[in-house]
């Protein structure tokens, strides 16, 4: 069967609450320190005390609107007090909540709407206008504040069970239409039990920097506050902001991806700021090595390599990085949690050889939202032990000799980008809907060093006509931005291997010239516009920027933009902000701007997008 050692590495079989729930754990914590600060935003404070008593006049708010037992409650409201508010309210009501980020666009919204059947929609005066038309009750929670006040502040009754569900996340899905991941209480409460002996629990001040569409968000707004910590929810101002906070704050954590971390790290202000942090986590997408050696300038605490797809609850593994390696482990399982890496019978591997890994255990999550097959595809019987379940997490993994697990690529054509799951066949799905293309392969691609962006290949059908921008409208109207390509590069056909399959490895690498036909060729005039163009195009990785060419079209991302913000501020020597890179979304007009000239130029429908998301959510 296994090797001992392999045994061994997944004995890690530890006593759990298990009959407790993520709100019950939180009243605890409001009990032990009801004074102490739980949240800051701004200028704003709320004690635990605060926050138990508001969460729980939302919740009779929401009993009395019919929120029970594993009722589905959406939630599209702002980084802020309210929002953590907003989601223990739902937990302490009996319901689970589904992140429905107002960014989005409509579509899926209303796709995610329609598919989880929720009937009560929590939001605030501004997010709701940017939801779609629904039969759900939207609830304002600024706006019905005076309603919700008249509640009792009191414990709030539940027949809420650990075997009930917390939340429902919904992530990119191959068929073309996103699947909500269904994570149950008892499934949180063993991962924090796994965070408390991986990473320890002592009680810090914590930066909440995810989205609460990223289901890491759980460990920071959730985990921090079952164990006593404060934790500063960044806003929507970008990741401008971050260094001040750990600087005012005083924060000691701090979780983000590695394209968060890069970023940050090209400032040196920015990088200074992360050394002063006592622990730093970075998960959600491949750790480079590269990243490693520029973090350790500054930084000389404890720093985690994080690993887990959220069908496993958050994070299934960790690895605490104490040295330089070329490949960074993603570490070994954390409590209740067993690993595996089976051939393509389910049998073990040898220790070294690679092979599919699975993972089992408390944190394995109930399925997919109405999605039965799905489940039983990728939820399967735990061979190894009666009646526990295995996920089929569709990456390649192998074990190194000290028992640790070296992450080695996917399966198949799910990527992880700025750590979001995305899965490829959602993409090419809708280009090749579109009466003008005949064939579409989307790649991620990372021409760069550590620049990792999505290229659409197209091949266009022969009695139609299709251009780039046209197809960048058409995903933009239905798809996040995240999972918008950055380039588009048109083909007269595929290329094949020997047995007829797509060479997705003969696939050219993007080049302006093959991607867009828009743009002009006149030269920087004069000294700041040659400084906006230079920043754009050692960033968009292109030999030529036009005066004309929209940053976005060329395939900005708002990282990139926040690269080119650190990068002109230091190119000019002076403060500028980053909303100006969406309002001037053009070398010739940012100069304009830059230097003097106040005419204001529209921003492209896309920039308009970004910026709209800046204000409803953080970067990762």
């Amino acid at each position: 069967m296994f090797p001992a050692n392999t045994v061994d590495w997944n004995d890690t079989e530890v006593d759990y609450p298990q009959d407790r729930t993520i709100a019950q754990l939180f009243e605890a914590q409001a009990i032990l320190r009801p004074e102490e600060i739980a949240i800051i935003f701004g200028d704003q404070r709320l004690s635990y005390r605060e926050l138990n008593a508001r969460a729980n006049q939302l919740a009779r708010h929401l009993q009395s609107c019919g929120v029970g037992t594993e009722t589905l409650v959406g939630v599209a409201v702002e980084r802020s007090p309210e929002m953590m508010i907003a989601l223990l309210a739902i937990l302490k009501a009996g319901g689970a909540y589904v992140p429905l980020d107002p960014s989005y666009p409509s579509p899926r919204i209303a796709l995610m709407i329609e598919d989880s059947g929720t009937p009560v929609i929590l939001a605030t005066g501004r997010t709701q206008h940017r939801l779609p038309a629904t039969a759900a009750r939207v609830i304002a929670i600024d706006l019905e504040r005076d309603a919700i006040a008249r509640h009792s502040a009191d414990p709030v009754p539940s027949s809420s069970a650990a075997s009930n569900l917390a939340y429902v996340i919904y992530t990119s899905g191959s068929t073309g239409k996103p699947k909500g991941v269904m994570i149950e209480q008892r499934n949180v409460v063993n991962f924090f039990e796994g965070m408390d002996r991986a990473i320890g629990p002592e009680p810090g001040v914590w930066l909440a920097v995810t989205s609460i569409s990223f289901d890491i968000s759980v460990l920071e707004l959730f985990w921090t506050l079952t164990r006593g910590f404060t934790v500063v929810i960044h806003g929507d101002e970008g990741t401008q902001t971050i260094p001040s906070e750990i600087a005012q704050h005083q924060v000691t954590h701090l979780q983000c991806t590695p394209s968060l971390a890069r970023m940050l790290s090209l400032d040196s202000r920015s990088l200074s700021e992360l050394g002063k942090l006592t622990k730093l986590f970075l998960g959600g997408e491949a750790l480079p090595s590269s990243l490693i050696g520029q973090l350790r300038q500054v930084f000389h605490r404890e720093m985690y390599n994080m690993y887990g797809p959220t069908e496993t609850t958050i994070w299934s593994t960790t690895y605490r990085i104490h040295e330089d390696l070329k490949n960074i482990p993603i570490g070994r399982p954390i409590a209740n949690t067993q690993v595996y890496v089976l051939d393509s019978n389910y049998k073990p591997v040898p220790q070294g050889e690679v092979g599919d890994l699975y993972i089992g255990g408390a944190g394995v999550v109930r399925g997919y939202w109405k999605r039965s097959e799905l489940t039983a595809e990728r939820f399967l019987a735990d061979p190894f032990r009666m009646r526990n379940r295995i996920y089929r997490t569709g990456d390649i993994a192998r074990f190194l000799p000290d028992g640790n697990l070296e992450f080695l690529g996917r399966a198949d054509f799910q990527v992880k980008l700025r750590g979001f799951r995305i899965e490829l066949a959602e993409i090419e799905t809708l280009l090749e809907q579109q009466p003008g293309v005949q064939q579409a392969v989307v790649m991620a691609r990372e021409d760069k060093p550590g620049d990792t962006r999505l290229v659409a290949y197209i091949v266009r059908r022969s009695d139609q006509s299709v251009t780039a921008s046209s197809l960048r409208a058409v995903i933009e109207a239905k798809l996040p931005e995240y999972m918008v390509p950055s380039s588009f590069v048109f083909l007269e056909r595929l290329p094949l291997t020997a047995n007829g399959k797509i060479d997705r490895n003969a696939l050219p690498a993007p080049s302006l010239q093959n991607q867009t036909s828009e743009r002009t060729d006149q030269n920087p005039r004069n000294e700041i516009e040659r400084l906006i163009s230079q920043a754009w195009k050692e960033s968009l990785g292109v030999d030529h920027v036009g005066l004309q060419d929209n940053f976005f079209d060329m395939g900005a991302h708002s990282l990139m933009v926040a690269e080119v913000h650190a990068q002109l501020q230091q190119l000019l020597g002076r403060e500028i902000s980053l909303v100006d890179l969406f309002e001037f979304p053009t070398v010739s007009a940012l100069a304009r701007h830059l230097g003097g000239e106040q005419e204001k130029r529209p921003a492209s429908n896309r920039a308009q997008r970004r910026l709209a998301a800046r204000q409803t959510k953080t970067t990762v």
